[in-house]
């Protein structure tokens, strides 16, 4: 069995952009690139879970994010890591585009890529990590049994403010060498 680190995108692979799509947009985290070599040097496999209501809003397509991934996978390369997988949730009930808006289990929090993600590696969830900025990653994170771990970027630092459900603080993601 493989060990794993799941990662939310927006707010901690990446900084926020409210609904990024554009590649010209895209911008790892201060912190990340190093901090996610390191944990591939390591042997987890890295994969991101990712909350992308923008399709359901209309604000862009699937197309748009399929792109968007394709080109952070490259700059992960580039960087001496790569993504295991990158699984995302189109689903936003309240949306605009009808076939997107419904009520699912793959938004976070619910757990369903997670379970997808952990099967398709062959994932020993005891071994694995949630990393996350929001309360969503941090429930779907210990729902699905992984270790939680809440960073301070992106609403990390709100998130901390109201919410106490999660196993690990780190004010920056390159911390995680302090517990990893």
């Amino acid at each position: 069995m493989n060990r794993a680190v799941f990662l939310d995108r927006d707010g901690t692979v990446n900084i926020d952009k409210n609904y990024l799509y554009k590649i010209g947009d895209f911008e790892f985290e201060r912190g990340a690139v190093e901090a996610l070599a390191y944990l591939y040097k390591k042997g987890f496999k890295l994969i991101i879970i990712s909350n992308q209501s923008g399709i359901a809003r209309g604000y862009f397509s699937v197309g748009d994010v399929e792109k968007l991934h394709d080109h952070i996978r490259k700059e992960a390369l580039k960087n001496g890591f790569e993504f295991a997988g990158i699984y995302y949730c189109p689903h936003y009930e309240n949306g605009s585009v009808p076939e997107y808006s419904v009520r699912c289990e793959c938004r976070k929090p619910g757990t369903a890529l997670i379970e997808e993600a952990i099967r398709d590696h062959d994932i020993d969830r005891s071994g694995s990590y949630m990393i996350g900025d929001k309360e969503a990653d941090m429930i779907a994170g210990t729902k699905a049994g992984l270790t939680t771990m809440l960073v301070g970027s992106g609403y990390g630092k709100e998130t901390k403010m109201k919410f106490k459900g999660f196993d690990h603080y780190l004010e920056n993601i390159a911390d995680i060498k302090k517990i990893i």
